[in-house]
């Protein structure tokens, strides 16, 4: 699986030489610098083969093909182009191997964030002020980066040729909510099934959504800050502990509970959805992800090849106790994972997408995924990993999510009426 490391992104080609201006620039992240459009690439005076270099390096990271980068770049081909040649012309001039040849040359597996809905947009990457409060204004300049930023995303440099452009319709289908999930307000969890002919039963899950009281004094203490380029090294960096509600004191955040980051099923799910950071960048919603142990060792495994987001301890497992209703959801190996047809499809899932694992650390404890609204607004959202590698549906995270930007906007919107009339004296 390819890391969101950005130095092993952009390799040694011709990326290389314009590092600083796209750190200047907002393009600081691999999951970003991914939907950057022509208009983009026009503002950053990006020459041909950077912008060749940048959509073959995309389509790589989204089949886990990284490697592959630096020689696909230096024999001075576009992307259509490589796809045109053969399979023994791709083993024999890069050195690919049997089955990364047809990853590479199966248009349809990408793994990245794909199109969005048109409903959802991506901010402008250069650093800006605050919109005016002028109503008129703020709508001209949303509009403008909506414009922009959707296009980025449904229709990428180059891409049309390689036979990737999606309609809206289909677009909007990649985010619809699929059956085969019990939700109970805003408590999810995927279903059970029977264990061993219904001899296991599996471990009952609450139904009532976590009080904010119960995770809004939690001590946490960060491990790693949020990846940039050239920021790798501070995740040896000490930080004191601090209260969880600091985190969502200004921005709502998605809290991302990891039962193990050595798992290949933690790690796929981790992956699977930093890939969307952009989308919630557009919602304002911070991405974290918890730990209940600390290894140093597996947080450098971890982060940021398979999680760009900052990493938090949770030494009490106070977030783990709070999916558990106040005590931690646990299950065994041998009931929880052999009995489970579930658990084992999730492993087959996050097998084929090519995720390395070990069995470093504690693996019983069930995690799962908060969703937390600005300021003391509360839990908007909390899945529950009823079986080993269970993911939240991602359709419903960024539709709980688009929530909160739809409020913040009627705000906006409602406080700039009551001074519009203000002025004119009503």
């Amino acid at each position: 699986m390819a890391s969101f490391s950005i130095e092993d992104f952009i390799g040694n080609g011709s990326l290389k030489k314009i590092l600083p201006k796209l750190l200047e620039e907002g393009w600081d992240d691999v999951p970003t610098l991914k939907v950057m459009n022509s208009e983009d690439m026009d503002d950053l005076g990006m020459t041909r083969q950077q912008r060749d270099a940048l959509e073959i390096r995309s389509y790589l990271h989204d089949r886990g093909l990284v490697q592959y980068g630096d020689k696909l770049e230096s024999s001075g081909k576009c992307l259509p182009e490589l796809l045109s040649l053969s399979t023994v012309d791709l083993s024999s001039q890069f050195g690919m191997k049997r089955g990364h040849i047809a990853r590479f040359m199966d248009r349809t597996s990408a793994c990245g964030i794909g199109p969005l809905p048109a409903s959802y947009s991506l901010p402008a990457r250069k650093r800006s002020t605050i919109p005016s409060r002028n109503n008129s204004m703020y709508k001209s300049e949303l509009s403008s980066v909506n414009s922009r930023k959707l296009q980025s995303v449904t229709k990428s440099p180059g891409r049309s040729s390689a036979g990737y452009d999606l309609s809206l319709e289909q677009s909007k289908a990649t985010f619809k909510i699929k059956d085969g999930h019990v939700y109970k307000g805003i408590v999810a969890a995927m279903p059970a099934e029977p264990r061993a002919c219904g001899c296991v039963q599996p471990p009952e899950i609450v139904e009532d959504v976590a009080p904010y009281s119960s995770i809004e004094n939690i001590s946490i203490q960060k491990l790693t800050p949020e990846y940039k380029i050239g920021v790798e090294r501070l995740v040896k960096t000490s930080t004191p502990p601090m209260k969880a509600s600091e985190l969502w004191r200004e921005k709502p955040a998605i809290l991302l509970c990891i039962r193990r980051p050595g798992c290949i099923m933690c790690r796929a799910e981790a992956h699977q959805l930093y890939t969307k950071k952009p989308i919630f960048d557009a919602l304002g919603v911070q991405l974290f992800a918890v730990l209940h142990e600390h290894i140093e060792s597996e947080v450098k495994d971890f982060w940021p090849r398979y999680w760009g987001g900052a990493v938090l301890f949770d030494r009490g497992m106070e977030f783990f106790k709070a999916l558990g209703g106040g005590k931690l959801l646990k299950d065994k190996f041998i009931s929880g994972f052999l009995f489970n047809p579930r658990a084992i499809a999730n492993y087959k899932r996050a097998k084929a997408m090519e995720v390395d694992q070990n069995f470093k650390g504690e693996g019983e404890i069930k995690g799962g995924l908060f969703i937390v609204g600005k300021g003391k607004s509360g839990v908007a959202y909390q899945f529950i990993e009823r079986n080993f590698g269970d993911w939240a549906p991602t359709a419903e995270v960024v539709e709980i999510c688009t929530h909160f930007q739809n409020q913040q906007r009627s705000q906006f919107e409602s406080t700039n009426s009551i001074q519009g009339e203000e002025q004119v004296g009503f």
